[in-house]
C-alpha cells in the first residue's frame, strides 16, 4: 500500500537539503576556490576531478552496502548526515593556509561531502522504490521527492547570490551554508521518523558489474551519456565566471539558474510526448540539436546581453529536460530485469564521472589560454569554453546516439512510460 499523504512529505522532505547540496559543490565551489584562495585555476579542476573520481568509484559500492546492511537504509543515512553536514561546512569555510594546506583542505571537504551526500541519497531512492507496489504508487512518491527537490535547487541558486550582494563572499558561503545544515538535520529529522519503514531483508546475493560491462549496447549507450553528460557539466563549472565575467551582471546568476532548472522541469513533459510519437532515441536527439543550436549563440554575447542570455538559458533548460527524461527510458529498455541494479550503479557512476572530467578539463584550459578570474583578458577564451567547447562535445554524442543501433525495446515509442 502506499503511504498516505503526510507519510509521503515526511519522505519527501529531505530531499530538499539534498539538492541544495549538489547545486553550490560543482557550481558555486569553483569560483569561490578561485576568488577566495591562493589555488589557480588548474588545480581546483585537478581536485574537482580527484575528488569526483573518488565518488563515482565509492557509488557502486555503496549500493551494494545499502542492499546488504544490517542498518537498514535508515540506518546509512542516519551515517551520512553528520558526514554531508561536516563536509559542506568546511567546503565553504576554508582557513587561511598556503597552497599545499588549501589542497587538502579543499580534496578532504570535498570527498566527506560527496561521501555523505550518497550515503544518504543512494538508500533513500532504494527506499523510495519499495514504498509502494505499483507503478502509481511510485509515480506519487517520485513527484513529492521531486517537488521538494525543484524548492531546494531554487534555494540554492537565489541564496548564495543574493547574499554575495550585501555581505563579503566568505561571510555569505559561512551563512548559507550554515543554514543549509540546519535545514538538512531538520529534513533528515522529519524524514527518519516520519517517513513509512520498510522491513529489511538481506539479499542471498547481490549482482556485480558484470552483466553491464559485458553488454555492447549498454557500453555505447554509456559513452553517449558520458559525452553527453560532461557537455551539460561543462557550461555548470563555467556559470558564475561567465555571468560576471563576459556579461558583467553577477548579480543575475540566481535568476538565470532558476529560469534553466525551471525551464527544464517544464519541458519534461514536452519530450515524454515526444519519445512516445517519434521514438526515445529521436526525441533525444531532437532535445541535443536545440541545446547545440541555443548554447552557440552564448559564444557571441558580451556585456549587457541579459535578455539574450535569460533565452538561451530558458531554450537550453528545455532541453535539459529531455537529457532528464529520456535517457533513463533507453537505459531500461536495454537493461534484464535481475541485473538492473548494477546497471543503474554503474549509470550513476558515469553521471559522476562527467562532472568530474568537466572540471578536470575546462578549468585547466581556461588557464593554459590565459583567462585569470577577475581580469579583462581572456574573456573571449572564457566564452569560447563555456559556449563552444560543450557543443563540441554534445555533438560528438549526437553523433555517436544516431549511429547507436539500439534493441527495439529500447527506442519505440512505447517505450517511453507516462
Amino acid at each position: 500500500m502506499s503511504p498516505n499523504r503526510s507519510r509521503l512529505l515526511a519522505y519527501a522532505a529531505i530531499s530538499l537539503p539534498l539538492t541544495m547540496a549538489a547545486l553550490p559543490v560543482y557550481v558555486l565551489a569553483p569560483k569561490f576556490y578561485a576568488d577566495e584562495t591562493v589555488l589557480s585555476l588548474a588545480l581546483i579542476g585537478v581536485l574537482l576531478l580527484g575528488a569526483r573520481v573518488v565518488d563515482a568509484v565509492q557509488d557502486p559500492l555503496f549500493g551494494v552496502w545499502s542492499d546488504r546492511a544490517r542498518l537498514g537504509r535508515r540506518g546509512l543515512m542516519a551515517l551520512g548526515i553528520p558526514l554531508l553536514a561536516l563536509g559542506f561546512i568546511a567546503l565553504f569555510n576554508p582557513p587561511p593556509l598556503a597552497t599545499a594546506g588549501i589542497a587538502v583542505w579543499m580534496t578532504v571537504s570535498l570527498i566527506l561531502a560527496y561521501s555523505g551526500y550518497s550515503l544518504i541519497a543512494i538508500p533513500y531512492h532504494a527506499w523510495g522504490a519499495e514504498l509502494a507496489p505499483d507503478a502509481a504508487g511510485r509515480t506519487r512518491i517520485t513527484a513529492a521527492r521531486e517537488a521538494f527537490s525543484l524548492i531546494g535547487v531554487m534555494l540554492a541558486a537565489m541564496a548564495p547570490p543574493l547574499l554575495v550582494l550585501w555581505l563579503p563572499a566568505p561571510t555569505a558561503m559561512t551563512l548559507f551554508s550554515g543554514a543549509f545544515v540546519v535545514l538538512l538535520f531538520g529534513g533528515a529529522l522529519i524524514t527518519l521518523s516520519g517517513a513509512p519503514r520498510v522491513p529489511f531483508v538481506r539479499p542471498e546475493r547481490t549482482e556485480s558489474w558484470w552483466p553491464a560491462v559485458r553488454d555492447p549496447a549498454f557500453r555505447r549507450l554509456a559513452v553517449i551519456f558520458l559525452l553527453n553528460g560532461t557537455a551539460a557539466a561543462v557550461p555548470a563549472t563555467l556559470f558564475l565566471f561567465y555571468v560576471e565575467g563576459v556579461l558583467q551582471r553577477p548579480g543575475l546568476a540566481g535568476p538565470f539558474l532558476v529560469a534553466y532548472f525551471l525551464a527544464g522541469v517544464a519541458g519534461m513533459p514536452l519530450w515524454v510526448r515526444l519519445g512516445r510519437r517519434l521514438g526515445v532515441r529521436q526525441a533525444w536527439l531532437s532535445g541535443m540539436l536545440v541545446a547545440i543550436g541555443a548554447f552557440a549563440w552564448a559564444f557571441t554575447l558580451g556585456e549587457g546581453d541579459v535578455l539574450p542570455f535569460l533565452f538561451i538559458c530558458l531554450l537550453s533548460g528545455l532541453a535539459l529536460g529531455a537529457d532528464l527524461a529520456l535517457p533513463p527510458v533507453l537505459l531500461a529498455g536495454i537493461a534484464p530485469t535481475r541485473a538492473t541494479g548494477s546497471y543503474f550503479g554503474l549509470w550513476t557512476l558515469l553521471g559522476k564521472l562527467s562532472l568530474a572530467l568537466a572540471a578536470g578539463l575546462s578549468l585547466p584550459l581556461l588557464q593554459l589560454l590565459g583567462y585569470t578570474p577577475g581580469e579583462a583578458q581572456g574573456l573571449v577564451t572564457l566564452a569560447a569554453v563555456y559556449a563552444l567547447l560543450p557543443c563540441a562535445l554534445k555533438l560528438l554524442a549526437a553523433l555517436a546516439l544516431w549511429r547507436w543501433h539500439a534493441p527495439a525495446s529500447a527506442v519505440s515509442p512505447q517505450g517511453v512510460t507516462p
